[in-house]
């Protein structure tokens, strides 16, 4: 694992990496979806659809069961997740220690839509760290696995894609920064983060797995 040059920026991914976000959205997603009449386990939903946008999983949702969601199902799975993010949202263990030790730029690119994101990081207490560079799939034309986000991202950040290091637990996450031309570590350590999780994200393109957020800045150092 090197770069030619020390990294000069590091990009976050927020849901799974920052916050360990994903099982609440999950759990939200599949309850809406049940009362529309598609059933999915909390892992099948995980596998498929976890580093896609909301749009992104509700256009093949739509598309491979010939049904239309309601209007309001995206408000609706929002209001919802924004009730159960107040009551139980945390940071991931030891992501404050780790961002106050790291000297490096920092900035966050998530396929979340901004609302969500940044209440993500409120309500964690971590937006501080990154505002303003907080970016959202809803700021550019394709989400990933499209390495749109993490050009923005850098594009924003004045640093080339080249000098860019991603942290991503997601599969389309780990696509969309090997797009741009950035290199990725896999986070694993999430909650929804399954057996073989950390060998899909390597298949990907992740050039290294870690599970403890504490890690960070000695892999870092290690660079």
């Amino acid at each position: 694992m090197s770069f030619l040059k020390k990294p000069e920026l590091l990009i976050f991914d927020c849901d799974g990496v920052l916050v360990d976000s994903e099982l609440i959205a999950t759990a939200v997603h599949i309850e809406a979806l049940a009362k529309c009449g598609y059933i999915i386990s909390a892992e099948e939903y995980n596998d498929r659809f976890v580093g896609m946008t909301d749009q992104q999983s509700y256009s093949v949702i739509e598309s491979e069961r010939g049904l239309r969601l309601p209007e309001d199902h995206h408000e609706s799975v929002m209001a919802e997740i924004a009730n159960r993010y107040a009551r139980d949202l945390r940071a991931t263990s030891g992501v404050r220690q780790t961002l106050q030790a790291i000297n490096l730029k920092k900035c966050v690119a998530s396929n979340s839509d901004t609302a969500k994101l940044c209440l993500a990081l409120i309500v964690t207490d971590l937006h501080n760290f990154f505002w303003p560079h907080v970016f959202s799939a809803s700021q550019v034309a394709r989400g990933k696995p499209a390495p749109d986000l993490f050009l923005f991202a850098a594009q924003n950040m004045k640093t080339p894609a080249g000098s860019c290091l991603v942290i991503e637990d997601s599969v389309a996450g780990t696509q969309a920064a090997v797009a741009a031309g950035m290199t990725v570590i896999g986070f694993v350590g999430g909650s929804h983060c399954l057996p073989g999780h950390g060998d899909k994200l390597a298949e990907a393109g992740a050039i290294k797995l870690f599970n403890d957020m504490a890690a960070l800045p000695q892999i870092l150092a290690d660079l």
